[in-house]
């Protein structure tokens, strides 16, 4: 019986080891954190796509966290506040940092 009480604590061990090697700290994402920014990053490129007054190959998406930072030049302040806004209503961000700059 000793045998088996070792081995199951072994097996905790590891697997608790294993679970603390996947969790994300401050400064780095843990891989279910990661693959959730993936997603709302994908989500708010396309919503930008689908607005017909942004060019999207001059507006750049990151997101960590939950949080998303758009960055890039635009030709005006009003695409600016229409990236702003479309990039807030998708599901899933928690917050917009904006680093866009005027051409």
């Amino acid at each position: 019986m000793t045998l088996f009480n070792r081995f199951t604590t072994l097996f905790f061990a590891i697997l608790l080891a294993s679970l603390i090697g996947c969790a994300s700290t401050s400064k780095h994402e843990g891989t279910g954190e990661y693959v959730d920014d993936a997603v709302i990053t994908t989500k708010v490129k396309a919503a930008i796509f689908n607005e017909p007054t942004l060019k999207t190959t001059e507006i750049n998406v990151e997101t960590f966290k939950g949080v998303v930072q758009l960055g890039g030049f635009v030709n005006s302040q009003a695409d600016i506040n229409k990236a702003v806004e479309v990039a807030r209503s998708v599901k899933g961000v928690k917050s917009v940092k904006n680093d866009m700059r005027l051409k």
